[in-house]
């Protein structure tokens, strides 16, 4: 899982959003798959390569038949919570759609169910919305992050006249938000852009420590002189005091154990994803032998000492436990980084993972390993291998020296 940054030096839409995350190596075939889910026809997307003021950049595009039908949030709801996408896709591409419900309703003095969006509603801005939302998923982005807002300047015709910018509705979604404007004449800041990032974002502000590992550009619809009309996007991690000096993390957590023999195993599924959305840093169920001899489950988690307590209060709400044992420990773990490797299958993430800058583990991520063997038809197993091999060709110099000194080995047994 990695950390997403918005730099929005030329506002954010939609389709910038998509573009970026094309660039940085979602795959246009995966994504196609993905939002073949969605109950929706009469629609297509594609994307290419431009140049905006100088910088190559990656344009997402959706043609569509119905372009212009109004729909009320209940309507939305239905076609996203009727596809058979991912249960985190869903909530988060609804939770965009009742923002944006939201913002409307204030701006016309009326409710949420009673919203009608407009341009908002119609067919691109699902799959605006919902898409952004898989290709997240995709690329294993857990957090995102946004540079203040460059919303633009002048006035934008809209289903409520000609307004200043930002629009209304877009002011609305942009309250608490850092904005401002270099005088670019246009709306650069879209409601579904705002809805977006307003919604997923953790904060907006100047830019953190941080460690860059892949970078995407996407193309706005306009060429602009001077200005090059692209969000930029930055995938990598946040970087704490150990890791900015290339020490190996240190960290003190807390590890919860319950021991569990009456519980419908069908509960632990959902109960491990819930503690993993939640921020436990690991779950994992251990099969036990417990009092006479009846078989059940300890059950494990790894927490930042922080949420212990809640993590500990969910436990007791889901599971038949009536005990939590804890206690507190280190942990020492990897320097950790994301990198490309591209293929014939297309541009998939690689997970590594390095000791005092050395290359100790990889492993090609494995969503993006599935949606490639799916768009392609081949084994998955083949897509992976394949990976390996290239990401091996790529840096078998580094790999093979590091592991083969006998100071870097010297080092670690000193340990």
């Amino acid at each position: 899982m990695t950390t997403l940054r918005f730099e929005c030096f030329s506002g954010i839409s939609g389709d910038m959003i998509l573009g970026s995350l094309l660039d940085l190596g979602l795959s246009l075939d995966a994504l196609r798959a993905e939002l073949e889910k969605l109950n929706v026809k009469n629609f297509s997307v594609s994307a290419r390569k431009v140049v905006r003021a100088g910088v190559a950049a990656t344009k997402f595009d959706v043609e569509m038949g119905d372009a212009h039908a109004h729909r009320r949030l209940s309507h939305i709801a239905r076609i996203i919570e009727g596809s058979e996408l991912s249960t985190s896709v869903k909530e988060r591409a609804v939770a965009i759609f009742r923002r944006l419900a939201e913002a409307e309703a204030k701006v016309h003095g009326t409710t949420v169910e009673k919203v009608h969006f407009h341009e908002v509603g119609a067919i691109d801005a699902i799959v605006d919305i919902v898409g952004a939302c898989i290709g997240f998923e995709l690329l294993g982005v857990k957090d995102i992050y946004c540079s203040p807002l460059n919303v633009g300047s002048g006035f934008v015709d809209c289903a409520h006249g000609t307004m200043p910018i930002p629009a209304p509705a877009t002011a609305e979604l942009l309250k608490g938000i850092s904005i401002y404007s270099n005088q670019v004449s246009g709306e650069l800041v879209t409601p579904t852009g705002a809805a977006i990032v307003s919604t997923l974002a953790k904060g907006f502000g100047p830019m953190p420590d941080f460690r860059i590992g892949c970078i995407g550009y996407g193309a706005g619809s306009k060429d602009f002189k001077g200005t090059a009309n692209v969000l930029r996007a930055l995938q990598g991690e946040l970087l704490d005091e150990a890791s900015k000096s290339g020490a190996k993390a240190e960290s003190r957590v807390a590890v919860l154990e319950a021991s569990i023999d009456d519980m419908n195993p069908q509960i632990y599924g959902h109960l491990l994803d819930k503690l993993l959305s939640l921020g436990a840093l690991d779950v994992f169920a251990t099969p036990v032998q417990m009092k006479k001899n009846r078989p059940g489950v300890l059950l494990t988690v790894l927490t930042p000492l922080e949420l212990a307590d809640a993590l500990a209060l969910q436990i007791f709400n889901e599971t038949t436990t009536i005990g939590i044992r804890y206690h507190e420990t280190e942990r020492r773990v990897l320097e950790r980084e994301a990198e490309i490797v591209e293929c014939e299958f297309g541009r998939i993430n690689v997970k590594v993972s390095k000791l005092n800058g050395r290359i100790v583990n990889f492993a090609p991520e494995y969503e993006g390993c599935r949606q490639a063997a799916l768009a392609s038809g081949m084994p998955y197993k083949w897509v992976q291998s394949r990976v390996v091999q290239l990401f091996m060709n790529q840096h078998s110099e580094q790999v093979f020296a590091s592991m083969q000194s006998a100071d870097c080995l010297k080092a670690e047994g000193s340990e």
